[in-house]
């Protein structure tokens, strides 16, 4: 049994999400989940069916990890997620990414390049998430980048087919962050990759790009 960090009461969770993520410890009831509390036991829970107005684009681009998870609740509750960021194209940036079972972190990790691009960045946040998933486990990933979700699902198996070549002419991009990921994804064969949209208000996809941007306000 453990106790609810936000209401105080005790509660139980399924012995096979424990035996799957050895070394977690829930910190909400599923009553505090639904109700849109911050999932670290560090911000107010609101009445239950709460409307939140949604944030502005630019008050999106530096939220903290706070803020979103005061702020959004809708979205899958269970995952894993994965954001990369960069300003200019190259530029400075990040990726971040972060695993969830029924809206509690289990795992997250998030770093920086100073001089980088968007989708090599959405690449080693892709590579993260996946490092975090236990081999036999059947869960899905969600990343809003079109360009890795279909490098894992659509691309990669011809590629490599081929000896890492295109059918059309040009190198692929990223190539060795690529394979990586592809290799990553082959060693998890129960994991689903998805598109999910950018800054739709989902709130762990929210998280995971304020990971992948803690850079900007010197880190989480």
């Amino acid at each position: 049994m453990f106790t609810c960090e936000i209401c105080g009461k005790t509660f139980s969770v399924r012995p096979d999400i424990l035996e799957r993520y050895p070394g977690w410890t829930p910190r909400q009831c599923m009553d505090c989940r639904d109700a849109g509390g911050d999932s670290r036991g560090g911000g107010p829970t609101p009445e239950k069916g709460a409307q939140r107005k949604p944030p502005s684009a630019s008050k999106r681009r530096d939220m903290t990890l706070d803020e979103v998870l005061s702020s959004f609740t809708e979205g899958p509750k269970t995952g894993v997620f994965t954001d990369g960021a960069s300003e200019g194209n190259p530029g400075p940036g990040g990726w971040g990414a972060v695993l969830v079972v029924d809206d509690e972190v289990i795992s997250q990790d998030h770093g920086s390049e100073a001089h980088t691009t968007n989708n090599r960045m959405e690449l080693k946040a892709m590579i993260a998430g996946l490092r975090m998933i236990p081999h036999d486990a059947e869960i899905d990933v969600y990343s809003d980048s079109q360009l890795v979700v279909n490098t894992l699902t659509k691309w990669a198996e011809g590629w490599k087919a081929r000896g890492w070549r295109k059918k059309s002419s040009g190198p692929i991009a990223n190539l060795e962050l690529v394979k990586e990921a592809y290799a990553l994804a082959r060693q998890r064969p129960n994991v689903n990759v998805h598109w999910i949209p950018a800054h739709s208000g989902y709130r762990w996809n929210e998280y995971a790009d304020a990971l992948a941007t803690a850079y900007r306000r010197g880190g989480i």
